[in-house]
C-alpha cells in the first residue's frame, strides 16, 4: 500500500462475500485512524443494525459489547484498498451521520498478537 491510499478522495471498498456493499471515500487521516464518507450500496442495509449497536456500545462505554460488534463485522465483511487488494484486518465504525472511521493492519490479528 502507498501513502496515496490515505489521501482524501481515495476509495476503499467494503464487501460481503463477492458483493461490494459500501464505498469509503477518504476525507482524511488521523493516524492510526482513517476517516471517510460512506456511499451505501445494495446489501449494506443488512449490516446497519450491527453498526448502530456498535455506536451505542461505544457511547455507553460498553467495551465487551463493542468488541462483540467488531468481531461480528470482521467475520461477515471484508475491506479492500483502493487498488483492490484485500485489507488483512480492520476495525471499522460506521456512524449514523454517514461517516466512518477505521484502522487497518497488514497482517491477520492472530499473526500480529499470537
Amino acid at each position: 500500500m502507498t501513502h496515496a491510499d490515505l489521501n482524501p478522495g481515495m476509495v476503499w471498498r467494503l464487501h460481503h462475500g463477492d458483493q461490494e456493499i459500501a464505498r469509503l471515500n477518504v476525507t482524511g487521516a488521523d493516524m492510526p485512524w482513517m476517516h471517510a464518507d460512506i456511499e451505501e450500496l445494495p446489501g449494506f442495509e443488512e449490516f446497519r443494525p450491527v453498526f448502530t449497536e456498535q455506536e451505542q456500545a461505544a457511547d455507553e462505554e460498553d467495551w465487551d459489547r463493542l468488541e462483540d460488534c467488531f468481531e461480528r463485522i470482521r467475520s461477515a465483511l471484508t475491506m479492500t484498498f483502493p487498488d483492490g487488494t484485500p485489507v488483512a484486518e480492520f476495525w471499522l465504525r460506521i456512524h449514523g451521520d454517514g461517516t466512518a472511521g477505521w484502522r487497518w493492519y497488514g497482517e491477520p490479528f492472530d499473526e500480529v498478537n499470537p
